[in-house]
């Protein structure tokens, strides 16, 4: 064995254990992992390099898992017009946006850690604050797609990680070298990108939403973000009131119309206020997840799980906000 093959062994073994990061629910062990949620896991160790944690937070919930890693596959990773780097600036700058330092210190440290792109600082730059497009239309599936998608991981990542994936108590002088060994494993073992759509049979096909109309240019993008939206309302059906659903909806049109600032924690859950009382738990995160998932904290966790118990219910409310947060906000960066 090579010294960066046991460097890679290494790392690899600490970031396993990186599960027990994993706030609010349990993710189910790699060893204990069946049907759905181990053929992601083995997807996902293969093809990404490893196990990353904002993957396996979504195993309580399989249908929710594999949506994730359909976007995240065919978006980031599978092969394609658009460079390793220039998606990765993209993932950086949707990071900074929602304020997820967890995903900003993994993304900003791959794209140092790959080859450059001149087009990296102006995806980065578009991705925070929108305006016109740095890229061409043909490139608009994937450059949207990654934008999309980490609309939605910073959302769920924020809520159920700690804020970086070094360990809190790791000597500041090394957190940069930490990161960039992180980097480095999380890439897969065999040369060159995957395939373009591999990963669609994971979930049932199913038809392109209007609002998703961007992703038709690249099939695997699209049929990815098909099945992901299918799954995301299926979620909703069975873990989201219809009530909280129509305030979720309500709310992100009122955002989207108001001044730029992003609401508040406070406005979020006042918002919440109007429903029944027995409803205001997950309305409540329903709309921080949406709107506040940087100030989403453990007593809404707590006040919703007193009403729906269980891992599931849980993944799949949270899902199904950031998911409808994160299409609305594909919908304005595809307009530009």
């Amino acid at each position: 064995m090579t010294a960066a093959t046991a460097a890679r062994t290494l790392v690899r073994t600490a970031l396993r254990g990186s599960l027990a990061q994993i706030r609010h629910v349990r993710a189910v062990p790699q060893g204990a992992a069946e049907g759905t949620v181990a053929t992601v896991y083995a997807a996902s160790e293969r093809e990404f390099g490893l196990l990353a944690p904002p993957l396996a937070l979504h195993s309580p919930a399989p249908e929710s898992l594999a949506a994730c890693w359909l976007m995240l596959r065919e978006t980031l990773l599978a092969d394609g017009r658009v460079s390793r780097a220039a998606k990765e600036a993209v993932a950086t700058g949707v990071s900074r946006d929602n304020s997820c330092p967890y995903c900003v210190d993994v993304h900003r440290a791959q794209v140092r850690t790959l080859p450059p792109d001149d087009a990296a600082g102006r995806l980065s730059a578009w991705a925070r604050r929108g305006g016109p497009r740095p890229f061409p239309d043909e490139d608009a599936p994937e450059v949207v797609g990654v934008a999309v998608t980490f609309h939605y991981l910073n959302r769920m990542v924020n809520l159920f990680l700690r804020d970086s994936p070094v360990p809190p108590l790791a000597p500041a002088a090394l957190r940069g070298g930490m990161l960039r060994a992180v980097s480095r494993v999380t890439r897969p073992p065999a040369p060159g990108a995957p395939a373009p759509g591999d990963s669609l049979g994971l979930l049932p096909a199913a038809p392109l939403p209007p609002d998703l109309a961007w992703a038709a240019g690249r099939p695997a993008v699209a049929g990815a973000f098909a099945r992901a939206a299918a799954a995301a309302d299926a979620a909703g059906d069975r873990s989201v009131p219809e009530p909280v659903r129509r305030l979720v909806h309500d709310a992100l049109a009122d955002a989207a119309a108001g001044p730029p600032d992003r609401p508040g924690p406070l406005r979020a859950e006042a918002a919440a206020d109007g429903l029944p009382p027995t409803l205001r738990p997950a309305g409540r995160l329903a709309l921080l997840t949406a709107l506040a998932s940087y100030r989403a904290g453990p007593d809404a966790v707590a006040a919703f799980r007193a009403r729906r118990p269980g891992d599931r219910p849980l993944i799949e409310l949270t899902s199904w906000a950031a998911f409808t947060a994160a299409r609305r906000a594909g919908a304005r960066l595809a307009l530009r």
